[in-house]
């Protein structure tokens, strides 16, 4: 909208012709600006809403301005043509002309009178006691400017956020439905999944969301800081971000649902086989620590629990929840079973390592003993009766029932010593049975008689 001019002497001809040209300059562009308010569609949106809190507010003050503006521009209109009136009178204005152009041009010589609604609520007039003002053409246009900018900017913001956020929300409440349906299809309903209970939050906070702002478009409206253009600014979508984020945290927990109804009964199986070989193998634990306090003297052999009862009937419930496509309730009963079974396999292959330590010590000490006797053969000196005293000894001691390790260790050493002596001096002892891990027995070894 216009610039304004400044106070000063009686004109001449040519400053009077200026200052008219200028002063319609701004007259057009003034009427402009507003038919372009008068059209704007977010006024009309404001006129017809039913608003509430601070848009409410602001609307009755922005009205008020409104009306004062149009009464500003008749008034600025009249004044216009009076100076136009006066200059037209002749082609060279006398003195008294320029004096009274001068004093309507650069004095305040325009009484604006506001309406009652108008004063009451815009504000210019409001709480000053006067139902009029007395303003000079220049400093008219400086106050049309103001309550243009301040109109324009409330317009403006309550357009953008009605442009911006219902639309939104619509889309929103539409991706909600669908996903409220397919959570029906697969068990998660309120009251009986967490998911369920959130979906019926997003929903009623989506309506009441969709409410405020449709009544009260400003409380969602984020002015831009350091600006004073109209319209600085952007909608507000804290709310609306919060619970898209909401939504998306339950579609990815039902389509983890749907991923489970998708495969539960190829986890299921694998759960079962792997609680099956959990099982073979304490089994085989079992077994094997028989034969290993029957075969081994003076060994501590650690007891071997029983299978894991809890986990079967957690996986008995698993395939309940599969029959009756309880989805919701299947998907963290799988991952905890998933875990525990790997858990209770790994248990169970621990427990038979641990009981057939001593099986696996025997058959070390079998393999050294044969070894160093290969040895003495390949050297010619199978038949040295010393050798052939230690190596039976050692052999009675390994091959007979229970069998004392510590024992058995300390001949197959002595024997080792005595084929080392005969050999060479040379050639190093072995380390003792507390420094030596031998390889697991096979089934051949714990078959054996002793």
């Amino acid at each position: 909208m216009g610039d304004t001019g400044a106070d000063g002497p009686v004109m001449d001809r040519d400053e009077v012709d200026r200052a008219l040209a200028r002063l319609g300059a701004e007259h057009e562009a003034i009427e402009t600006s507003l038919f372009a308010l008068q059209d704007h569609a977010g006024r009309r949106l404001l006129e017809g809403a039913e608003l509430t809190g601070t848009t409410k507010e602001r609307w009755a003050a922005a009205e008020a301005s409104i009306t004062l503006l149009w009464a500003y521009f008749d008034a600025y209109t009249d004044a216009l043509r009076s100076a136009r009136e006066i200059r037209s009178r002749r082609r060279f204005s006398s003195r008294e002309d320029l004096a009274a152009l001068t004093e309507l041009l650069r004095g305040e010589c325009v009484t604006v009178a506001g309406s009652a609604t108008a004063t009451a609520n815009a504000p210019t007039l409001a709480g000053s006691g006067r139902l009029s003002e007395r303003f000079s053409l220049a400093g008219l246009v400086d106050r049309m400017n103001e309550l243009y900018a301040s109109s324009l900017d409330m317009v403006v913001a309550a357009d953008a956020v009605w442009s911006a956020l219902p639309a939104r929300i619509d889309l929103l409440a539409a991706e909600l439905q669908r996903t409220r349906q397919l959570a029906h299809s697969v068990g998660v309903r309120p009251g009986e999944h967490p998911s369920g209970d959130d979906l019926e939050r997003i929903t009623r906070t989506l309506t009441v969301l969709r409410e405020r702002v449709v009544s009260d478009p400003l409380a969602y409206w984020t002015p831009a800081r350091g600006s004073s253009a109209p319209g600085g600014g952007r909608p507000d979508t804290t709310a609306y971000d919060r619970e898209a984020r909401a939504l998306e945290d339950v579609r990815r927990e039902i389509d983890a649902v749907l991923t489970v109804r998708q495969d539960a009964e190829a986890r299921l199986l694998r759960l079962r086989d792997v609680l099956s070989r959990a099982d073979r193998t304490l089994a085989e634990a079992r077994s094997a620590r028989g034969e290993v306090l029957a075969k081994i003297a003076a060994s501590e052999v650690p007891a071997v629990s029983g299978p894991p009862t809890a986990l079967q009937e957690q996986l008995a419930a698993a395939s309940e929840y599969r029959r009756h496509a309880q989805w919701h309730r299947l998907s963290p009963l799988l991952e905890s079973l998933e875990e525990k079974a790997e858990d209770e396999l790994l248990r169970a292959r621990e427990s038979l390592t641990a009981v057939t330590a001593p099986l696996a010590v025997r058959a070390e000490l079998r393999g050294r003993l044969d070894a160093y006797k290969a040895k003495v053969a390949r050297h010619g000196l199978a038949e040295d009766p010393f050798l052939i005293e230690r190596y039976d000894a050692a052999r009675r001691m390994l091959w007979s029932a229970p069998c004392d390790l510590r024992v058995a260790e300390e001949a197959v050493l002595r024997y080792q010593r005595a084929a080392a002596e005969q050999l060479s001096p040379r050639v190093p002892e072995q380390g003792g049975l507390a420094d030596r891990r031998g390889p697991s027995p096979s089934s051949s070894d714990r078959g054996d008689a002793v």
